[in-house]
């Protein structure tokens, strides 16, 4: 089955998929953030490791299965090393709250936001992530 590809002008993004995004993730992972590969993960392929079109923009592709990751990557420390997990909103406020990040610290972050952009909220999060590791 041929993928659909992401129409920007008419589908909704489950995240804003910004290179702001993508490099923030990319910050993250530099600064040691782990994670375990798993369905429901969104990824960046920056360096076009994955040959199969993206359905989203930037290289951006969501684990719905991870056996199909396995079968590119061979093995889940390839995976992680040659991707970027880009962290949902949902999954980032768990991290914080891993990390022990106050929720005063949190809501005092997101509402100290000016830019309401559609990728600020997201990027403020990743980087109260940077922050604590």
């Amino acid at each position: 089955m041929k993928p659909t590809p992401f129409n920007e002008q008419t589908d909704r993004a489950p995240i804003p998929f910004t290179q702001s995004i993508c490099e923030t993730g990319q910050q993250m992972k530099q600064k040691g953030l782990t994670w375990q590969p798993h369905a429901g993960c969104f990824v960046w392929d920056a360096h076009g490791n994955i040959t199969v079109p993206s359905p989203f923009p930037l290289n951006i592709y969501f684990i719905l299965n991870l056996g199909h990751f396995l079968k590119i990557f061979e093995t889940v420390q390839n995976l992680t090393d040659k991707l970027v997990w880009l962290p949902t909103e949902h999954q980032a406020l768990r991290i914080c709250q891993e990390f022990s990040v106050s929720e005063n610290k949190i809501s005092d972050t997101l509402a100290g936001i000016s830019d309401r952009s559609n990728d600020a909220l997201l990027i403020a999060l990743y980087r109260l992530i940077i922050e604590n590791l």
